[in-house]
């Protein structure tokens, strides 16, 4: 029987158990931010409104679903690979990914080097579509699901000069105090281009805006080497993506262009 003040196991709101069973599950998850990616125990307590031992049956489903992450030595938890897997599956059914799919398969055949898609998910880009290249001694791929760099991350730079700074956290603030960005973001507007930095592993990153209306609502970015993305094979390269990108912003009725 709970104690005093604890009204955890009896259902009190009424709601059928499978339904309280749901809503409690994602209570739990979203309590899970990019500020707050570790709870305590104590913590997902507090969120459900419960005792500690119901709490812990939920994290204990939800681990036994790979939904959750228990840190033993910080006694905490984080979300889980299942999630990832979720979103990822999320994100692909957006109708930009969907309608991005027959240019990226055309760009990777003229150009031989692999072709991502990527989202803004409130704080960062986070990949959505691959499509990898399949001919040469190296084949590189994006995993979906991918959370990038704001700053370093080419496609990170494209959302940096598109979206309004008050949308990208932080921005306002390092615009203000760092000068070369600000000199790079603006770059990124007059050309429609940004490029990985520095090049992590030799891999180079070129990316270019989706617009739908006057709004960005993606990023197109081709991955290659930093041998096979440079010289002229970079400026051919270069301009069949700003290409591609311009064809699908005029499919979804962007009137803003890179």
């Amino acid at each position: 029987m709970p104690g005093p003040g604890q009204r955890d196991d009896a259902n009190q709101s009424g709601e059928a158990p499978a339904i309280q069973t749901v809503r409690r599950a994602a209570l739990i998850l979203s309590a899970f931010t990019v500020e707050r990616p570790r709870l305590s125990l104590s913590e997902i307590t507090a969120r459900l409104g419960t005792s500690k031992p119901t709490a812990h049956r939920y994290t204990r489903a939800l681990r036994a679903a790979n939904l959750l992450r228990y840190d033993a030595q910080q006694a905490t938890y984080t979300l889980g690979p299942e999630v990832l897997a979720l979103e990822a599956a999320a994100r692909a059914g957006l109708p930009i990914a969907a309608a991005a799919g027959p240019y990226l398969d055309l760009l990777v055949r003229e150009i031989n080097q692999t072709a991502v898609l990527s989202v803004w998910n409130g704080e960062s880009p986070v990949v959505v579509r691959c499509v990898d290249n399949t001919e040469g001694d190296i084949r590189l791929s994006v995993r979906t699901g991918s959370t990038l760099d704001l700053l370093r991350s080419a496609q990170g730079r494209v959302f940096c000069a598109y979206l309004p700074v008050g949308e990208v956290p932080g921005l306002a603030r390092k615009l203000r105090g760092t000068p070369e960005l600000r000199a790079l973001i603006e770059d990124v507007r007059r050309t429609g281009i940004a490029v990985n930095s520095p090049a992590d592993h030799g891999v180079r990153v070129i990316a270019t805006p989706i617009f739908e209306g006057e709004q960005i609502v993606a990023s197109m970015a081709v991955v290659g080497t930093v041998a096979t993305l440079a010289g002229e094979a970079e400026h051919l390269v270069t301009e069949a993506l700003l290409a591609a990108s311009r064809r699908l912003s005029a499919e979804l009725g962007g009137t803003a262009t890179a």
